[in-house]
């Protein structure tokens, strides 16, 4: 059944898009497309405008009445809310045209100049990404309005396509957080309800598979789809009265006087080569009187919003190290499906000194979520993390497991693991850091989810009191209450288990071993992280390439074939993304020192070194093929890489990952 999705257009044409999420609506050719590569020049690279989503993918259609009313284009949709059964309308999205149509707003057209005046709504509070952190701090938000009858205009901006759709996690879920925040969550028909029956650790040969006492502790913990969570807090949010509107990027912090006042969303309808296209529209100013940063690992906004306000450096905190998780979804046969099965495993395939795990999670209806984890910091320029996954389902104790089954879904995001010693201030005037945005991971634990909306929750409740002393209120008591939190205790507790790895796995699982159960978190000090992850990678010279086996089509797939069951979709004329601050080092750098690193860290093929016209080797692009996962903005030896948001609603359609 298709699936209504609401897009880009305040005084544009509001159009509702419909996506079949038929991985076979894509063609290898669209997939493959490639396009040059232009530099970032001055004001450009950080304010440089990008379109409007509007796929002409086989399978999408668009579908939109459209009638001019008091000067505004006002869409008249075959509508759903996001978050509600399809069909019926989101009455909050009424409530944003309305306001719209309210502020002093201006139509604008193809011949309008981008340096012309965006249109402003504006709220009490505006929060950037609808993952558990911006979620649960919008809810909190309201649930404090209905108990202390206050009324406070909260809006949610989402750049997925729908909320959830770009939210990827293991997950065996800690509903501690979520307890606090509906207590009778059980009652309201949360999609957490596969219980662990079993919680497994194997320490894996490349033949054997050898069990070991489980550190995890997961009773009383859920197997979950994590997009559908979101998606379930999308649907309670709105009906407590927020504003939730998937699609929209993100593009740009606004400052007045040296405080965050809002976002802006960014331009669309701008084509490939920069030029305006017939539907070209401003993009709209968003203020509010805080601002809330929750989009989730290196967050593009909230790495800006780092930087401005030196936020690590306010308070010491060490830099931020990161993973790349690539994940699958099957659905098994029935005689192997054991609901609630819970199974980690380090050693085989990566070597003792990358830093790295798996996972295997029962979930219900036959679905088994599967994965590889790999920290950046790797040294060895050739392993591609997406072919050490093909490699794991390939071990003889995974491979019997899925046999007879087939995949449902493929996706990858990184994921903090700088832990405690690696959190900011989350305080900046005019706002706040939120969940993975700060880096609220539990790296021994593999969980984050739970701290984030933890996060949210205390982000809320400060900014409740706050907003009710003054005009211009401040976050600090956020940064108080988040250091008085069993989140902070939490992460403090588990501190030196990560950094303890940068020695190799087997004194690493000795540290956590006596950290875990004999010194239970309390040791006097703090262990430092290594280097950045980008500057721990090796030249090529001192590494032999991996041979890696060609796929099976069974068990291990070819990486576009994978990436169709992405169901990623980007509009193909629009600017690129993914932009080089200089063009020429990868082929003078990357390509004669690390071997090309890009073409083997980036789970979806977006960079492929090719043979120009004059025999020489050349990097393409294919922008239209990104995950959103943010590892090549990590990675990149040279940190020549910029990922910037694409048009809203552009990348991946997750529905169970």
């Amino acid at each position: 059944m298709g699936r209504l999705f609401r897009t880009r257009g305040w005084s544009a044409p509001l159009l509702a898009r419909r996506h079949d999420f038929n991985p076979g609506c894509f063609s290898r050719n669209v997939l493959e497309e490639t396009y040059s590569q232009r530099p970032l020049k001055g004001k450009e690279s950080s304010n440089f405008s990008q379109g409007r989503s509007r796929s002409d993918y086989e399978g999408i259609q668009f579908t939109a009445v459209v009638q001019k009313h008091d000067g505004l284009f006002k869409g008249i949709l075959g509508h759903r809310s996001l978050m509600s059964v399809e069909g019926s309308r989101s009455r909050h999205f009424q409530v944003g045209l309305d306001r719209l149509q309210s502020e002093q707003t201006r139509k604008f057209s193809a011949e309008a100049s981008s340096d012309e005046s965006r249109e402003v709504m504006e709220y009490d509070v505006v929060i950037v990404g609808g993952g558990p952190a911006g979620l649960g701090a919008a809810i909190r938000l309201k649930q404090l309005c209905q108990e202390k009858g206050s009324d406070l205009s909260v809006c949610v901006v989402e750049k997925a396509p729908e909320v959830g759709a770009h939210i990827l996690s293991g997950n065996v879920y800690e509903p501690r957080a979520l307890s606090e925040l509906f207590p009778d969550w059980k009652e309201q028909d949360a999609p957490v309800k596969v219980p662990v029956t079993a919680d497994k650790f194997w320490y894996l040969t490349e033949k054997r598979a050898i069990p070991l006492p489980s550190p995890f502790n997961n009773q009383g913990n859920y197997v979950i789809s994590l997009s559908q969570l979101v998606r379930w807090l999308g649907a309670k949010a709105e009906e407590l009265g927020v504003e939730v509107y998937p699609g929209f990027a993100a593009s740009e912090v606004l400052y007045e006087n040296d405080r965050v006042v809002g976002i802006a969303t960014n331009d669309m309808g701008i084509a490939k080569d920069g030029s305006k296209k017939s539907i070209f529209q401003r993009g709209i100013e968003l203020k509010g009187r805080l601002t809330f940063f929750g989009e989730g690992c290196r967050g593009s906004l909230s790495e800006t919003i780092l930087k401005k306000y030196q936020l690590r450096e306010q308070v010491q905190a060490q830099h931020q190290t990161y993973a790349l998780g690539i994940k699958e979804v099957w659905e098994v046969e029935e005689s192997k499906h054991i609901p609630g099965y819970v199974l980690h495993t380090v050693g085989y395939p990566l070597d003792y000194r990358t830093y790295g795990g798996t996972f295997l999670y029962h979930m219900d209806n036959r679905q088994v979520a599967i994965g590889l984890v790999v920290a950046l910091d790797y040294k060895n320029p050739y392993l591609s993390p997406y072919e050490e996954y093909q490699r794991f389902k390939q071990h003889p104790s995974i491979r019997p497991m899925l046999e007879g089954g087939k995949v449902i879904q493929y996706g990858a995001r990184t994921l903090n693991e700088g832990g405690f010693q690696s959190i900011p201030k989350t305080a900046f005037p005019g706002g706040a850091l939120l969940g993975d945005s700060a880096g609220f991971l539990n790296v021994p634990k593999i969980k984050g989810s739970h701290t984030a909306l933890k996060s949210g929750m205390v982000a809320a409740e400060a900014a409740f009191e706050a907003l009710g002393k003054s005009e211009q209120p401040s976050m600090e008591a956020y940064w108080t209450a988040l250091q008085k939190s069993w989140v902070w205790q939490e992460l403090k507790s588990v501190r030196n288990i990560r950094p303890a790895f940068h020695y190799g796995l087997l004194p690493g699982m000795t540290h956590a071993a006596l950290d875990h159960y004999l010194l239970r978190g309390k040791i006097p000090f703090t262990l430092r992280h290594g280097p950045s992850d980008h500057k721990c990678t090796e030249p090529a010279s001192k590494h032999r390439p991996i041979s890696y086996a060609k796929p099976d089509g069974v068990i291990s797939f070819d990486l576009l074939t994978s990436l169709y069951r992405s169901s990623t979709n980007h509009e193909h004329d629009q600017p690129p993304h993914l932009r080089l601050r200089d063009p020429q080092i990868p082929e003078s750098v990357n390509l004669p020192k690390y071997a090309g690193p890009e073409s083997r860290y980036c789970p979806a093929r977006v960079y492929e070194y090719v043979t120009d016209e004059n025999d020489k080797m050349k990097l393409n692009i294919n922008a239209q093929n990104c995950l959103h996962c943010k590892a090549c903005d990590i990675k990149d030896p040279t940190q020549n890489i910029q990922w910037t948001v694409p048009e809203g609603g552009g990348g991946p359609g997750y529905t169970v990952m």
